[in-house]
């Protein structure tokens, strides 16, 4: 039982109008005490299951469910809500928590797979969150949640171009000359305009000089001296001796 019940109050999620509940819902959830309001928006949202009320509460309960750690309680009432009213006046607003709620849900994912074997990690969960927010940007295109979605598949875009590369090293390191420069390949070709452009150019450089096929390795070469002349490949000094996974995440404040 909750701290909060008793004396009563327990009782008046079952006497309240559908006003009332609504009002005392919203209060606790600007209040931050995310229990209370789950509680009642799920009460709003069984006693009163139709009208305006019950749709807003259906958004806000997935948001209160969030705030608490309950990331899959989330989905599932945000997915429902999209299903049940696909034209609400907020629906973008639905969409584009739904993405968050996968974001952050996701975004751990990445620490596990830089600590295990890079040529056999799935990346069909952070993809998935990417997906999320190119629909909000789809969709609602002028939407004020729009802007902060192209952000994240930014930075999403980083990171799975960033795990290509890595995967692309753990090739070059055990000789594995042709599945390196493949990979390269690919990350320029999946990743358009991602922070490691160079460095799939230097990989893919290194992979064809090991391998001796000098007019793809100068080809590669000359792409990136075009691009990126300050390069440490150019250089001689790439692959760096540090790892190239900065664990920051510029979306780890609070969201609201």
């Amino acid at each position: 039982m909750h701290k909060w019940f008793g004396g009563g109050k327990e009782e008046k999620t079952e006497t309240l109008p559908v006003e009332a509940m609504y009002s005392e819902a919203k209060q606790a959830l600007d209040k931050e005490d995310f229990d209370k309001a789950q509680t009642y928006y799920q009460r709003l949202t069984s006693r009163f299951p139709f009208g305006a009320y019950s749709e807003q509460a259906q958004i806000e309960l997935a948001y209160s469910q969030y705030k608490q750690g309950k990331r899959e309680d989330a989905s599932s009432t945000i997915d429902r809500f999209i299903r049940t009213y696909p034209t609400h006046k907020n629906i973008d607003y639905a969409y584009y928590l739904k993405a968050v709620i996968n974001f952050e849900q996701r975004n751990a994912i990445f620490a596990r797979i830089t600590r295990l074997d890079m040529s056999s990690r799935d990346l069909g969960a952070p993809t998935k969150s990417f997906n999320d927010f190119n629909e909000v940007v789809r969709r609602f295109p002028t939407s004020p949640y729009a802007v902060d979605s192209a952000k994240r598949m930014v930075y999403l875009r980083n990171m799975l171009a960033r795990y290509e590369l890595n995967v692309g090293l753990y090739y070059l390191r055990r000789g594995a000359y042709v599945a390196a420069a493949n990979r390269g390949k690919y990350l320029i070709e999946t990743y358009p305009q991602s922070e490691y452009q160079g460095d799939a150019l230097a990989l893919m450089a290194t992979s064809y000089n090991a391998v001796g096929q000098k007019v793809l390795a100068d080809d590669a070469r000359r792409v990136l001296q075009a691009n990126q002349p300050d390069h440490p490949y150019l250089v001689g000094k790439w692959p760096r001796k540090k790892g190239l996974f900065r664990q920051l995440n510029p979306f780890s404040g609070e969201f609201k």
